[in-house]
């Protein structure tokens, strides 16, 4: 599928929307959708990282761990705090502040991702409720050298089980981020995304087989004030088991992305754990590479 591959110093080279070459703001280029993608990374490893500390805390209020080790994504060189202080019993109704940090230096994730600094999640403890709301906000924090502002929240809400599905979670991530690149350029995105698992949640024990299914729609801000709306138009493809390849975890679906009313696709792939994806823009197709 991917019979074109281009080294990322070949994608300043952009493709024409316009016959003119001063109107910019409808311009695509594979530089643009690799700053995409790594801002797709990037909230696909935050919601990871919340929703289990979220969820670790209704598995074990005293210590806030889930109960097998292997479910866990957070690597030993992150620190986790909490109010009230772990071996504290916590009760219904009661505020909780978890204090994910990084360090300083940089903390590679199981996928090979490197993060620092740290991203800061309150939730009322609320084990009866079937919605769960969680803010989550950054402070210095990085993911791959991209540094990430703003406060944001996602609803973690139980679907009722059926004979062909057990009860699972879907997580709603409101965004609403500025993402600062190490040249100076900054990005800011606004919109939503939803994931489901769809594979793997009736073996909490084990992590790899977890698969999930992510839709939504947002719009991003570039340097230049130019404004892109991006819809996932097939469901992006999560898949845990990419971890063993040390590899970015997202390996199928499809990004539209429109500007000024001209499109370009960004296609992740036929779901081999790779870190390339195909961006097609007027019959043109370019492999980006993604992760790290």
């Amino acid at each position: 599928m991917k019979t074109m591959k281009w080294l990322l110093s070949a994608f300043a080279v952009t493709l024409m929307v316009s016959c003119s070459k001063d109107d910019k703001t409808a311009n695509f280029s594979a530089e643009e959708a690799t700053v995409n993608a790594k801002m797709d990374i990037a909230n696909n490893d935050v919601t990871d990282i919340v929703e289990e500390q979220e969820r670790s805390t209704y598995d074990n209020t005293l210590t806030g761990k889930t109960t097998e080790p292997t479910t866990q994504n957070l690597p030993s060189c992150a620190t986790v705090t909490r109010v009230p202080a772990f071996g504290t019993a916590i009760t219904p109704g009661t505020q909780v502040t978890k204090t994910i940090d990084f360090g300083t230096t940089g903390c590679p994730l199981p996928n090979g991702n490197v993060v620092k600094g740290q991203i800061i999640i309150t939730f009322v403890f609320d084990p009866g409720a079937t919605s769960h709301t969680i803010n989550y906000q950054f402070v210095d924090f990085y993911h791959n050298a991209i540094k990430y502002e703003g406060n944001k929240t996602f609803t973690r809400t139980m679907t009722t089980a059926t004979a062909t599905s057990p009860s699972h979670p879907i997580v709603t991530m409101n965004m609403d981020m500025t993402a600062t690149f190490p040249n100076g350029n900054s990005y800011h995105r606004v919109g939503q995304r939803v994931r489901e698992i769809i594979a793997g949640f009736d073996t909490p024990a084990l992590l790899a087989d977890n698969v999930y299914q992510v839709t939504g729609s947002w719009t991003t801000t570039f340097p230049n004030t130019t404004i892109q709306t991006s819809t996932i138009t097939t469901p992006l493809q999560v898949k845990m088991s990419c971890m063993a390849v040390n590899k970015p975890l997202i390996v199928s679906g499809v990004i539209s992305i429109v500007r000024n009313g001209n499109t370009a696709t960004l296609d992740y792939g036929d779901g081999t754990c790779d870190n390339t994806a195909l961006f097609t823009f007027n019959g043109t197709t370019v492999t980006i590479i993604i992760g790290n």
